[in-house]
């Protein structure tokens, strides 16, 4: 029974030792690094077909096993994060100990060899004798200090002050508000989530469908799209759009906002940001547009050349090449969408189409018909868009006013106010770890004939340079004192 005992604690420190080791730290530190680094060269929670496109079929595979698409929720970057709050948390208890031993003593204790071999230390005659000066200068170190004692030696007396034991604390604050920020991400990426939805004007939605699962979840309210107003710049691009929201619970109205890009609605945790717009025809309670683009119908494209500037305009058809000028290859229409999607958002009609230069891999090219600035983004040598005219004659030309659907994003993170307090004991932390120390002071009154010598000398743990100042300043006050 012993030795089972002893197996089991020589195993528990044995783990203890391992995640109170300094090398782990460093190793969980920079593989998060690293994988961080992937996780930004490669694009995440993309459509699986422009990865596959991108790495081929080998790496692909390679890659899903691996969960690099969605890196940050993968179980392995997981299990990083949670061994680095394990491991800060056993090297804070570790070292606490001692620590605490030091900032709560039953009674401070001061060692004279450290101030009287200081080499900082500032000395006067005073003619005066030892005990007319000791309740003299035990006043002035109680305006500085919160806590002062004497003890009379074989040489005469010696005050001692000190404050700030409490200070050493600060590199745990900062210790604990690393882990309140791991444990609020953890929190947000395991039990919060992220959605849209779209609703058409005067419609109602009260689910969403989960950006990365594509699970319909419910809300436990209703969002109702009261009004939705669009403003254009002259080129026709996007300039601003508004979305008039109401909040229901039991079909009553309990919450109302207008919101625009990144001014969201917030109700009971969750926010609701305007993300994506769409143009409805005035019969249609769902559908993107109910005038889809049909092969042998005429696609009018414009088309600019980065380098020089110059625009062309190119009539197609869906599956006719045509040539570009400046020997920018050729573009061919591959496909109409009604209801296309951009990174998990809905931009509505669209075409599709090929790329081809001399040279270089074919690119896929999206290409909303109601963004016409859309491709700039891509920063390719030529920039596609479709002509306005062919807009017009696509979509329902008879309706004087267009009905538009808003896109939105949902999101709900419960760890966002473990987040916030860990920035909040970050801040507190880093303040008491480099702007304030533990301070002791001391003063020694050594009797001599017809007087006193004073020795005045002080320590810290932390801004020598300050503490000298505060020796000096101690100093000038003793001296102007007596």
């Amino acid at each position: 029974m012993n030795q089972i005992k002893s197996v089991s604690a020589g195993y528990f420190d044995g783990v203890w030792k391992l995640f109170a080791s300094l090398k782990l730290t460093i190793a969980l530190l920079l593989s998060l690094a690293a994988t961080s680094i992937v996780g930004t060269l490669i694009p995440q929670n993309q459509e699986l077909k422009e990865y596959f496109q991108a790495f081929g079929p080998f790496l692909f595979q390679i890659f899903d096993v691996l969960d690099i698409f969605d890196m940050y929720h993968a179980w392995w970057f997981q299990l990083l994060l949670l061994m680095l709050v394990l491991n800060i948390t056993v090297c804070s208890i570790d070292r606490l100990s001692v620590t605490w031993k030091i900032i709560f003593p039953k009674v401070p204790k001061f060692k004279a060899s450290r101030f009287i071999n200081n080499p900082n230390m500032k000395e006067l005659n005073i003619h005066r004798q030892p005990d007319d000066l000791k309740s003299k200068y035990e006043s002035v170190l109680n305006r500085f200090y919160s806590y002062t004692s004497f003890d009379r030696t074989d040489d005469g007396i010696m005050l001692f002050a000190e404050k700030g034991r409490w200070t050493r604390l600060g590199v745990y604050a900062v210790h604990l508000s690393i882990i309140l920020l791991l444990v609020g991400g953890l929190i947000g990426s395991n039990y919060g989530f992220e959605g849209f939805v779209n609703i058409p004007e005067g419609e109602s939605a009260d689910q969403i469908r989960l950006r990365n699962s594509g699970k319909i979840i419910p809300l436990g309210f209703t969002i109702r799209c009261d009004d939705f107003n669009i403003t254009h710049y002259r080129n026709g691009a996007v300039r601003e759009w508004r979305s008039s929201l109401s909040i229901l619970e039991d079909g009553k109205l309990v919450f109302q906002k207008d919101i625009i890009v990144n001014d969201p609605l917030r109700y009971k945790g969750i926010n609701i940001f305007q993300s994506s717009l769409g143009e409805l025809g005035p019969e249609t309670s769902g559908a993107a547009d109910v005038h889809p683009i049909k092969p042998g119908d005429d696609i009018i494209l414009d088309i600019t050349s980065t380098e020089s500037g110059m625009s062309y305009r190119k009539t197609t058809i869906i599956g006719r090449e045509v040539a570009i000028p400046e020997g920018l290859g050729t573009f061919v229409v591959t496909e109409y969408r009604p209801d296309a999607q951009f990174r998990g958002q809905v931009v509505g009609e669209a075409i599709v189409g090929i790329h081809k230069m001399d040279g270089a891999d074919p690119v896929e090219i999206l290409l909303p018909l109601h963004f016409p600035a859309f491709d700039k983004m891509r920063k390719g040598q030529a920039v596609f868009s479709v002509a306005e005219q062919t807009i017009e004659k696509f979509s329902p030309g008879s309706t004087p006013e267009m009905r538009y659907y808003t896109g939105l994003q949902v999101t709900n993170d419960p760890g966002v106010w473990v987040v916030y307090s860990g920035f909040m004991m970050i801040i507190a932390g880093c303040i008491i770890t480099f702007f304030m120390s533990h301070q002791k002071m001391c003063v020694h009154i050594i009797p001599k004939e017809g007087g006193s010598i004073v020795r005045i000398s002080g320590t810290a743990n932390k801004n020598k340079p300050g503490m000298w100042k505060k020796v000096d300043r101690i100093a000038d006050e003793i001296s102007q004192l007596t």
